[in-house]
């Protein structure tokens, strides 16, 4: 079985899984006590068999923020178009709404990789909106691709009007965005841009070095496989991500995080009741 068809069929048991309603292993005897965490939707999942290992309100859908990036980037990857093209910033592309910072100047000259990398990885809306500038047939195709792979993947409550995640109008639930994450972990490009600590272009002559949003690719203890973080004030603070805990492969989606650090203390909290053992017993309701 191919790559492409082992994803698909792990998205449908995940969605078979969720439509299922909690889950709970028969061989927990004792209640385990729930981590306590502060995002307003959550969902954990084992992404091997798609069993819930605590969910809160991850039906409910709601703004994304930057978390719309995995979408964009699996959709970038979809068209094939080569990494290797040169493409340039214009002034389109700084003319974003809520006042979006960029270290990307106008005329500045990157391959599609680079800027597809500074997305995922530093979570750069300029570099974002220029790869849906340069989608074959442009911002309006690039949209229509990212519904359509949305419908694809089985998620439902997704909706996306633009490639950044600036904008609250792209929407989605916990439930939603675990499939998002499925499909994004499978992809090497993804995997490795959205996990790397830094990465340096050159902008008007001088090498600039961009940084990851997640702390946590850099943290020994952790072993992600993809993850992306994501803040507007619609969406509070954001984190999803596949990583790898005691041995085992578990899907994390945070969304609405109150505060500027939540979501990482969430993901340790996540993490640490994993270690302990906590959630290799039972699922939330």
């Amino acid at each position: 079985m191919g790559s492409a068809s082992k994803t698909t069929l792990k998205i449908l048991v995940i969605s078979a899984a969720l439509a299922a309603g909690p889950f709970v292993r028969p061989s927990a005897a004792q209640p385990v006590p729930a981590p306590k965490l502060k995002s307003s939707s959550v969902l954990i999942l084992d992404s091997n068999d798609a069993s819930v290992l605590y969910s809160r309100r991850a039906d409910v859908v709601t703004p994304i923020a930057s978390i719309t990036k995995l979408m964009t980037a699996l959709v970038i990857l979809d068209a094939r178009q080569p990494l290797d093209e040169p493409l340039e910033i214009g002034r389109s592309d700084r003319e974003l709404p809520k006042g979006a910072p960029s270290r990307l100047a106008v005329g500045t000259v990157l391959t599609r990789g680079d800027l597809l990398h500074l997305a995922l990885m530093s979570s750069e809306n300029t570099a974002a909106h220029a790869l849906g500038q340069n989608y074959p047939g442009g911002m309006s195709a690039m949209v229509a691709a990212m519904n359509s792979k949305a419908a694809a993947l089985g998620m439902k409550g997704a909706h996306f009007v633009e490639p950044t995640g600036l904008s609250s109008q792209n929407v989605a639930s916990a439930e939603d965005l675990s499939k998002l994450v499925v499909a994004a972990s499978r992809n090497p490009v993804i995997r490795e841009y959205s996990t790397d600590k830094s990465y340096s272009v050159r902008v008007r002559r001088r090498l600039t070095e961009f940084r990851n949003t997640d702390n946590l690719v850099a943290n020994p203890t952790w072993n992600i496989v993809v993850q992306k973080t994501g803040y507007i004030a619609e969406a509070g603070r954001c984190l999803v991500m596949e990583a790898v805990i005691e041995g085992r492969s578990v899907v994390i989606v945070l969304l609405d995080s109150f505060g500027k650090l939540t979501r990482v203390a969430d993901a340790k909290r996540v993490k640490n009741w994993m270690e302990t053992g906590a959630g290799f017993k039972v699922s939330m309701r």
